[in-house]
Order: C-alpha cells, then sequence, then structure tokens
C-alpha cells in the first residue's frame, strides 16, 4: 500500500510540472463557491484560451498553460462577473497564484430567469453511490426503510431484521452525519416510522473517508434529510392514506424560518401502520427434549400494531461574522402492540404425536431522544474549527404474555414444567441506553491545492438491560437461568483522525488520511458480580481515495479502506426471546469486532458508473445461527464469528434516456463471495455467486401528469450456513401537479404482483444443530395484497427576497447541469 501511495503522488506531482494558473473564489460571507466558470483569455484579442468550473472548496487549477499575456474571468448566476489584471505567464513550469476573489452578489432586478434541471438518480463518487431520492416519484408517501429497500444493493431481511449492503451484513445506519446507536431492530422500527418526504438522499458509502467513523465493515448508510435554506416562513405538508392487508395513514408537517442570522426549523409526523406476516415451516430434528426424532410442521401468523411519533427541532444563530451556534433535538416514539398465533405439530417417530398452539401477545415501546450542540467558527480564510455535543436517550420495554397448549395425541399436557413450554409464560426485555459524544473538527485550506481536516472525538455508552422468560408453575412464577439475564455494559471510544485532501494537476485529486481508534468494552452482571466481557482493542483505519479525470466525461477512481464492526449491545448480551416450545433467541458475549479490508476501483462516464470491489472481512458476524443450549434441550438462535468473507463485487449503473419524456435506469450488484465457518458440528468453506438488481422507469405525461416504476430482485444468498432463495417485487406509481400552486396527488402500489415472499432454507450446507434441515417460507404483508397508499402534499409560504430566491435556485441548477455534462 505504501508503494502505491508514493506511485500515485508521483503521478500527480509530474501533473504539475508545466505552467499553471491556479486561485480560489469565496462569497462575500467567505464561503467557498463551487462551479464558477473561470475562463482564461488572451490580452491581445479577449478571445478564450481554457474554462474549468471550480470545484467544492471554490478552487481552481488551469494547466497546460502556453507562455502569453492573460487575464481570468469569473461568472456565476446571480454573481457579478469578475475580470483579473493583465498578468504574463513566461516558463514551462510556472504557477500564477492569484489572490483570493471574493464575488459579488449581482442584485440588478430581472424578468425572470428559469433554469431547470434535475440530478441523476444514482450519482457514483469515489467514496460510494448517491441515491437522489427526492427525484422519485415513489418517495412521497414511502418510509425510509421502503426507499432505503429500492436502493442498489440494500436488501432488507424482514424476518430477522437485518439490512445488508452489497451482499453484506454490517452496514452502519447514519442520519445526517451521526451515528444510530440502538440496537438493529429498532433502527429497522425508526426507519419504517420516518417519513421518506422529508430525504434529500441516501449515501451508500462502501469506502468512506477518515472523517466518518470507521464502524461499519459492509460501509455507511448515510440517510439526508432535506433542510430547506429558502428566506422567509416556509414550510409544507403531507397526508397519506393507505391500505394493504391493514390500514395505513402518515401526516407530517415541516416549518422553517429564515432570516439573515437567524434559521428555525421543525417537523412532526405520525404514523398509523397496521401490519400482517405469517411463516410457513416444514422440515425434520433430532431432539431429545422432545422425544427424538421428529418431523414437524409450523405456522405462525403476526399482527402488528404500530403508531409511531417523529419530532424534531433545531435553531442555527449566526452569532456574527464567522461564527454560527447550532442546537437541535429529535424525539422517537413507537408504541407496537402485537399478536402471534402459532400453531405446529411434531411427529415423534414412529407414531407418537406432539401438537403446539400458542398465543403471543406482546406490547412494545420505545423511545428515542437525541439533541445537539454545534458551534462552528471560521478563523480565517479558508481555516475553520467546530465543535459538537451530542446525548442520545434509549429505551425499550417489550413485556409478553405466553398461552400454551402442548399436548400428545392423547390431549394430555406434555412437558408443563420445562421453562418455554408451559401453559403460561411471561416474557420481559427492558433496554436502556445512554450515549454522550464530543467531537472537534478542524480544517484549513493550507494552499488552493491543498486541504487540511483533523479532529478527535470521544464516545461513552452506558448500557443497562433484563430480560428473560418465566413460567407459571404450581401457581408461582419461576425463573429458570437458561432463559434469564441482567446485563449492564460500559463502552467507551476515543478516535483521531488526520486527512489531506490535494488537487495536484488540473485533473488529479487525492485524499490521504488514517483514523485511529480506541475502544474499550466491559459487560457484568449486577446480580451475580460476574464479568461476561472486558475487551481492548486500538486500530489504525488508513483512507486513501484517489481520483482523475480522464477528459470531460470520463473519470477514474481508485480507493482503499479498513474498517470495522463492533457487535452490537444485542449480539453481546445475553438476552432471550420466546420463539416456540424448543427455541429462544439470544447473544453471545463471545463474539469478536470484525475487520474489514476494502479496494475499490471506479470508473464514470457521464452520468454511466462501474466500479470492482474486493473486500476481506476477518472474523465476520453472522446473525441468527442456529447451536445447542449447554443442556442440549433448547435451541439457541445466536449470532456466531466467521473465521473469514471474502467478497469480489462488480457495480453498475445505467441511466438511458429515450426521450424528454421517458427515462430509465438500470442497476446491477453483484460478483463472487466465499466465507469459512467453524462453529457447526461440520465446518465448511463455501463459494457462490451472488447479485441484485434494480431498475426505475421515470415518464413524464401530458397535463403535468408523471409516472414511475420501479423494481428490484436479489438473488440466492447465504448467511452463513442459512441459504435465502432469490425474490423480488415491482412498485409503480403516478403523480399529479395540482394548478396555482395547488400542491401534489401521488397514488403509489407496492409490490404489485405479491411477490414478495422470502425462501429460507436451514441444513442445506451442513449438519445443524439437533440435525435440524427445514424449509421456512415467509409472506409479508404485500404477499397477501399490494400496499396502496394515496398522498396529498403541499408547500406553502415565500421568501424574504424573492428574486435572491429565484437566482440562488438558478444557480444552483445551473451547476448541476453543468457537473453533469
Amino acid at each position: 500500500m505504501k508503494t502505491l501511495c508514493i506511485s500515485l503522488l508521483f503521478i500527480c506531482l509530474l501533473q504539475t510540472a508545466k505552467a499553471q494558473v491556479l486561485g480560489r473564489v469565496t462569497t462575500a460571507n467567505g464561503q467557498p463557491l463551487a462551479y464558477v466558470t473561470v475562463a482564461l483569455i488572451k490580452t491581445v484579442d479577449s478571445s478564450s484560451v481554457k474554462s474549468m468550473l471550480t470545484n467544492e472548496q471554490g478552487a481552481y487549477n488551469i494547466a497546460d498553460v502556453p507562455a502569453g499575456s492573460y487575464r481570468l474571468r469569473l461568472s456565476s448566476i446571480g454573481y457579478q462577473t469578475w475580470f483579473s489584471s493583465p498578468f504574463e505567464i513566461s516558463g514551462s513550469r510556472e504557477s500564477k497564484y492569484l489572490a483570493v476573489v471574493v464575488m459579488k452578489e449581482d442584485t440588478r432586478q430581472l424578468g425572470e430567469v428559469v433554469v431547470r434541471a434535475s440530478k441523476s438518480l444514482y450519482q457514483q463518487r469515489s467514496d460510494g453511490l448517491v441515491v437522489n431520492v427526492e427525484n422519485s416519484v415513489l418517495t412521497k408517501g414511502s418510509t425510509a426503510l421502503q426507499v432505503l429497500e429500492r436502493s442498489p444493493g440494500v436488501a432488507i431481511d424482514h424476518r430477522d431484521n437485518g439490512i445488508a449492503l452489497n451482499g453484506k451484513s454490517g452496514a452502519t445506519v447514519m442520519i445526517n452525519g451521526k451515528l444510530v446507536r440502538m440496537p438493529l431492530a429498532q433502527v429497522m422500527n425508526l426507519l419504517n416510522g420516518t417519513s421518506a418526504d422529508n430525504i434529500e438522499k441516501i449515501e451508500l458509502l462502501s469506502t468512506p473517508p477518515a472523517g466518518y467513523d470507521a464502524e461499519g465493515s459492509a460501509g455507511i448508510i448515510n440517510i439526508v434529510m432535506k433542510k430547506s435554506k429558502k428566506q422567509g416562513t416556509n414550510g409544507s405538508y403531507s397526508l397519506t392514506g393507505g391500505y394493504g392487508m391493514g390500514e395505513k395513514g402518515t401526516a407530517s408537517i415541516n416549518l422553517n424560518h429564515n432570516t439573515k442570522n437567524v434559521n428555525l426549523y421543525g417537523s412532526y409526523t405520525f404514523q398509523h401502520d397496521r401490519t400482517y406476516t405469517d411463516l410457513f415451516i416444514t422440515g425434520s430434528q433430532y431432539m431429545p427434549f422432545i422425544g427424538g426424532n421428529a418431523e414437524v410442521e409450523f405456522y405462525t401468523k403476526t399482527k402488528r400494531i404500530s403508531n409511531n411519533h417523529n419530532a424534531s427541532l433545531g435553531a442555527d444563530l449566526k452569532l456574527d461574522a464567522k461564527t454560527t451556534l447550532s442546537s437541535n433535538v429529535s424525539y422517537n416514539n413507537i408504541h407496537s402492540p402485537n399478536y402471534t398465533y402459532s400453531n405446529a405439530g411434531y411427529n415423534i417417530l414412529p407414531d407418537s404425536l406432539l401438537r403446539y398452539i400458542g398465543h403471543i401477545n406482546g406490547n412494545d415501546r420505545l423511545s428515542n431522544l437525541t439533541s445537539s450542540l454545534i458551534i462552528e467558527r471560521v478563523l480565517k480564510e479558508g481555516e475553520k474549527i467546530s465543535m459538537e455535543g451530542d446525548f442520545i436517550h434509549y429505551s425499550s420495554d417489550g413485556p409478553t404474555v405466553v398461552n400454551t397448549s402442548f399436548v400428545n395425541k392423547h390431549g394430555e399436557q406434555v412437558y408443563a414444567n420445562n421453562s418455554v413450554s408451559a401453559q403460561q409464560q411471561r416474557g420481559f426485555a427492558n433496554t436502556t441506553i445512554n450515549v454522550g459524544v464530543f467531537k472537534a473538527d478542524y480544517t484549513n485550506q493550507l494552499s488552493p491545492l491543498l486541504k487540511l481536516e483533523t479532529g478527535i472525538k470521544g464516545t461513552h455508552t452506558g448500557s443497562s438491560s433484563s430480560s428473560g422468560i418465566e413460567s407459571l408453575n404450581n401457581g408461582v412464577w419461576e425463573h429458570n437461568m437458561q432463559t434469564a439475564a441482567n446485563i449492564y455494559m460500559r463502552e467507551d471510544i476515543g478516535a483521531a483522525y488526520l486527512s489531506f485532501n490535494w488537487q495536484l494537476g488540473k485533473n488529479i485529486s487525492l485524499n490521504t488520511g488514517a483514523r485511529y481508534e480506541y475502544s474499550y468494552t466491559n459487560m457484568d452482571n449486577p446480580q451475580t458480580g460476574s464479568n461476561i466481557v472486558n475487551r481492548k482493542l486500538g486500530k489504525l483505519f488508513p483512507t486513501v481515495l484517489f481520483t482523475q479525470k480522464l477528459n470531460d466525461r470520463s473519470e477514474l477512481q481508485l480507493s482503499y479502506t479498513k474498517r470495522i464492526a463492533r457487535p452490537s449491545y444485542d449480539d453481546l448480551a445475553s438476552y432471550f426471546a420466546y420463539s416456540d416450545p424448543t427455541a429462544v433467541y439470544t447473544g453471545n458475549p463471545f463474539l469478536k469486532p470484525t475487520i474489514t479490508n476494502n479496494i475499490k476501483l471506479g470508473y464514470n462516464y457521464g452520468d454511466y458508473s462501474f466500479s470492482l470491489l474486493y473486500s476481506r472481512d476477518d472474523n465476520a458476524i453472522a446473525r441468527y445461527q442456529l447451536s445447542e443450549s449447554p443442556a442440549h434441550d433448547i435451541l439457541f438462535i445466536s449470532p456466531q464469528n466467521l473465521p473469514y468473507q471474502n467478497y469480489l463485487t462488480f457495480q453498475a449503473n445505467v441511466p438511458v434516456k429515450v426521450g424528454n419524456w421517458w427515462e430509465m435506469t438500470y442497476s446491477f450488484v453483484g460478483g463472487l463471495r466465499q466465507f469459512k465457518e467453524d462453529y457447526t458440528l461440520n465446518p465448511l468453506t463455501k463459494s457462490y455467486f451472488g447479485y441484485s438488481f434494480n431498475f426505475n422507469q421515470l415518464f413524464k405525461l401530458p397535463n403535468s401528469f408523471s409516472a414511475e416504476v420501479s423494481g428490484q430482485y436479489n438473488s440466492l444468498s447465504y448467511n452463513s450456513t442459512v441459504r435465502v432463495d432469490g425474490f423480488g417485487v415491482i412498485n409503480a406509481g403516478i403523480k399529479k401537479e395540482l394548478k396555482n400552486n395547488g400542491g401534489s396527488l401521488q397514488l403509489a402500489v407496492a409490490d404489485i404482483f405479491s411477490a414478495s415472499q422470502i425462501h429460507v432454507r436451514y441444513g442445506t450446507l451442513t449438519r445443524e444443530a439437533f440435525d435440524i434441515k427445514s424449509n421456512v417460507l415467509v409472506n409479508t404483508e404485500t404477499r397477501r395484497f399490494p400496499i396502496i397508499k394515496l398522498t396529498y402534499t403541499k408547500s406553502f409560504g415565500g421568501t424574504g427576497s424573492a428574486n435572491r430566491s429565484k437566482q440562488e435556485n438558478g444557480s444552483k441548477e445551473e451547476r448541476e447541469r453543468l457537473r453533469g455534462n
């Protein structure tokens, strides 16, 4: 890797060994001004020699300039055109540094200039793929989880509450650049209760730079929410009603008030969702607890009602010309009563029959509070420091009441005194998590070509939980130590990073950096005083991101990153949750963190993008694996470490524009996958080919109508030894923009062919615990009936300066248009 970095740097230095003109452009308040047209013109006749756009930092570098007398012309919509004084270029290695140019806003009143453009649905960057979901017709009325599920390379496991990126589990979810620090199952609940109307884009970062946390072996999924910058008081509201197997409803409102020095914003969303799922299991197993060899048929259905409240409030205050103070708080509350009915038959060979009927009533309550305080100060031109403090509080309470009948062929109750087969049981699972975060970041534009970024971060997490299953035996509620846990966990993570962004030449940029993280994890049982986990880990995570622009339309990218996936709280904690009379869900306190190395090669041509990613995971975490309890009488469903996991993944995004009325986008993510597991009775190494395919069709129709059809297909895959067959869905929607700023109406149908059935197989690769071999058919709600939703959305309010708003919007759209060419 050292040789690679030196080689890349040598190539970059060769690019700068020619005459060049460089500098930076800012606004009146010192902010970098991107996408300004910089033209090098001859003094003698004002003819243009070369031109380019400034980058995100407002920097430009015109290379390969022949000797002569020149001037610079800078122009951008909404700003006054600027001309430099004449200057001379005399030598082939001369560099002409111009002073920082401050462009003034153009205050002339124009009738109206409207430049319309839109970003591509998918945009490839050196660190990953960006999905501009606000351009999708299907976004309105959807949840964040549904939008994420339609994104390329993302697979959602509705049965086991998992999120995979590019075929790998272990992706970290962030909202506006902040880690969502709660158990994965509750992350799913949070995303399913978040309205997608407020999402601007989703960043699927397979190779994020050093400024991001190193957490997430599969990468980072960063959900960026919209934030209005329009002056004055404005906002929007939306109402959604729908039906699948149960009623759906969402109401949301956003309010913003922006002045020169104050930005106030807030939002509230309420979502009601009645859902339905069922599964059917057939298989065989050898379990002495129920009599030995058995053939099993198991049917279960779950009905759930979710009522979600999401509220946020924030303010940005400009204290002076260089200092900004920001504060925000968000609150999420979920109340989800649920009922599960199970009916199972156990044919104990040769001739004994057991029948199980279970009624499980649950009442989950979750709440999450996140607050932040940020201060940012510009020290001087191109130099800035920021400090941020966050506090996160999460709590959950999930009591269950279980009534069962487990009888033989004569109708007699069997195994009545067993902890998970008594006629009356109750479960409890209480979790509280408190997280404090402090970070400080410093950036300095050392020169027009070199930017320094560095920072420190500290995170303290305190978590406590108690969980278990109690059985009513002879009128007394009894604990069983195999199905009870009381855990306290403390985790401290300290991090520091250093990163350099180099613009070495007209067409080459290089981001090099490293992040060091030290973590200490300790888990105790407060009741017994015993220590469960005591682990210290310090790691350096280097990052190299190289980009070379081959010409005006093509770009080459090469990157290397190293990342980590620490076991989550639920992964480690020995909690217990009821599954059926023979099985419980639990954690694994012996899990090790996953260390991942990624190498990625990417190529962009216009809006087309292609990439090849190789990743190596050591100690990969595979969740929901089967093992036997120490007493060999209960099946444990828990996470396990794999010695290694290798992925070679090809990704392609191909947009096709048939005409102004029809645009198509196709995305493919797939390749060779290999893993080794050693926790089963017969360890194995498995290689296979897996992929996912997404498509999107957007139609612009007459009379302000638009329509969209999208779909995805996920091929056969393996979660360690668990096989998941391929499945796919197709969605459709139509939208009408109403006249006279009357808002918009949208009708959307999810899974229009009711194809969402997930087929899971156990025991196909190796010998599982209790010799289990089973087929599981999981039917989500749309398998029974498509989900149909009707959404009305309307924006309201004006701006403090209508002309300025138009200029800013036009400038932004023009920049996007130029950027895409």
